[in-house]
């Protein structure tokens, strides 16, 4: 990996479904199908998106579809390459990248 990175964020929610498994799941899966050094997901504890809908823990801890986020960091160019296999695979949510140094 390079000291010049990008940072590749997804933001959707947790109860969103690719087929059987959890969205979050199939696109970790394939980015590792697409060769990415790695990806973390992780789950919020509370947040609102563009419908300006709050997500959060309910009573005894119940989710309400708490925002869930995948971070990636690799190369602009593997980066770029696997965009657009997360956009079709992402119905509702929010895709981001910005430099990063590695260090």
């Amino acid at each position: 990996m390079t000291p010049n990175s990008k940072l590749l964020v997804v933001v959707l929610s947790k109860n969103d479904m690719h087929g059987e498994f959890p969205l979050y799941e199939a696109l970790v899966r394939r980015m590792m199908q697409l060769d990415v050094s790695g990806a973390t997901v992780t789950v919020g504890e509370m947040g609102f998106g563009s419908h300006h809908k709050v997500h959060h823990k309910r009573l005894f801890g119940v989710s309400d579809d708490n925002p869930v986020t995948i971070s990636v960091v690799d190369s602009e160019e593997k980066l770029r390459a696997v965009a657009p296999e997360v956009r079709k695979m992402l119905r509702d949510g929010l895709i981001f990248m910005s430099d990063v140094e590695v260090l």
